[in-house]
């Protein structure tokens, strides 16, 4: 009796596209933190910051002396006295106000806005003042805690409840035994828990005021980013990583206020007005130092990634059940459907052995089997549903498949070293291949199986097990 294995490198891949898919996440997060972090950090300058000026009669005349100073830099509106001044930055609708007041003039500030940006305003309406033979006052009307002296605590705060957001997503699309209604509960715990650990030790070491309103932003925060990069992960699939480092580190750091939102360009200021992590920032300093002005427009952007995350796992739900019912129908015929892998994020996951549906067109990023092949009978026709079960050195299983309609197998992720690959089917004599895997080398092996002998019975010792080892 006998069997055939054949083992060779998959056709059809070219190394050029190996290298493209390999390359491809690293150089997209380089050149992301490249032309993100640099332009929007590297010279903070102001780019239209409000600015208010009274009284009205000299708003005009300061606007075109500050144009002429900071084309761009600053957009003026007149009030009309130095309360009206004061409380324009006290309420945010404006980051600085300017008072002119015979011989002395005064520009109030905030110094919760940051460090930076007080220091350009001062910079520049210093040099104003003096142009004018006037003594510039600053006045401070917000101040941040005694330990954050350059307004930037809350950005630090809010990476911590935003980033491990995404990383949980990633965490949890590994745990397929926890159903849509289990992962949304662990989210919504894990934010809970992250929200009170995060704000509490930040009162305890004199970072953050003791606000407990506060909590819910940070809850809100962790709950969107996780939400929405669960939601988006089915949709996306091997692009997931490239996608959730895209939006919650690429994008979200340099807008987060780590550099104060009216010195960034105006690009990146937009991109501030719709990202969770610079929203929540925003409402947090409304809740410690501006008695919650602005905070609604932020906590309705927080809601709204809430919201789409939502809706999103909503669809990827109402797609699954639509692919259940198909799974259904073929499972009529006897045929096992092998669904596509769970994402996996290379910064923070290992492979892990795992089955993969047999794609004969491989498309860009998806993963590629270690080992594939098919399994014909002793006439040389596919054996469908025949159990493939990989196993280690000590018999451990690494990782069980089924073949489907055409006999074809495939699996992927496996460890460099020997492997013994287990074939079976009811009526047919089960096969062994054992073999020695190397790392960068995929392996197809083939298999084919044979009738029991006449006469076999399940409970009879049988012989009729096919090994075959093959080696470098």
């Amino acid at each position: 009796m006998t069997h055939r294995h054949r083992v060779e490198r998959p056709h059809g891949i070219s190394l050029a596209r190996t290298l493209a898919e390999t390359v491809m996440f690293p150089t997209v997060l380089f050149l992301g933190l490249l032309f993100c972090l640099a332009p929007a950090l590297h010279a903070p300058q102001p780019h239209h910051a409000k600015i208010v000026v009274a009284p009205r009669t000299m708003a005009q005349k300061i606007d075109a002396a500050l144009q002429k100073q900071h084309p761009d830099g600053f957009d003026v509106t007149a009030v009309a006295d130095a309360e009206d001044a004061r409380q324009a930055v006290l309420d945010r609708d404006a980051v600085a106000g300017y008072v002119v007041d015979g011989r002395q003039s005064v520009l109030y500030v905030a110094q919760a806005n940051g460090k930076s940006l007080e220091l350009a305003l001062t910079k520049g309406f210093t040099a104003l003042s003096a142009h004018n033979h006037q003594k510039l006052k600053v006045t401070e009307v917000a101040s941040a805690v005694t330990k954050d002296q350059n307004g930037t605590v809350l950005v630090y705060f809010g990476v911590a409840w935003s980033i491990p957001g995404y990383i949980l997503a990633t965490t949890l699309m590994r745990a397929v035994t926890f159903n849509r209604r289990k992962k949304l509960l662990t989210i919504v715990g894990v934010a809970a828990v992250f929200s009170v650990a995060g704000f509490y030790t930040g009162v305890w070491l004199d970072y953050l005021p003791n606000e407990p309103s506060a909590l819910a932003i940070s809850f809100s925060l962790t709950t969107a980013v996780a939400l929405f990069s669960a939601g988006v992960a089915p949709f996306t699939k091997q692009f997931f990583p490239l996608v959730g480092m895209g939006l919650f580190i690429v994008l979200s750091i340099p807008t987060s206020g780590v550099s104060p939102v009216p010195l960034l360009p105006t690009f990146f200021q937009y991109l501030h007005y719709v990202m969770p992590l610079g929203n929540a920032v925003d409402a947090l300093k409304g809740i410690f130092y501006f008695d919650n002005a602005g905070v609604l427009k932020p906590v309705l952007v927080l809601s709204a990634w809430i919201t789409a995350g939502l809706a999103l796992q909503g669809l990827a739900a109402l797609r699954h059940h639509r692919a259940a019912a198909r799974r259904n129908a073929e499972e009529e015929q006897e045929v096992e459907v092998i669904e596509e892998p769970p994402v996996e994020d290379p910064s923070v996951e290992a492979p892990t052995p795992t089955a993969l549906p047999v794609h004969h067109h491989h498309h860009f990023g998806e993963p590629l089997p270690m080992l594939e092949g098919v399994v014909h009978d002793s006439e040389q026709q596919p054996v469908r549903q025949a159990a493939v079960t990989v196993m280690d050195t000590s018999g451990r299983q690494l990782v069980r498949t089924r073949t489907n309609a055409q006999g074809e197998y495939a699996v992927t992720g496996l460890p460099e070293g020997y492997i013994s690959v287990v074939v079976s089917r009811p009526g047919h004599s089960p096969v062994v291949y054992q073999k020695l895997l190397q790392e960068g080398v995929a392996v197809r092996a083939d298999f084919t199986m044979h009738d029991h002998p006449k006469g076999w019975s399940p409970r009879t010792p049988s012989n009729e097990v096919h090994t075959t080892t093959i080696g470098r």
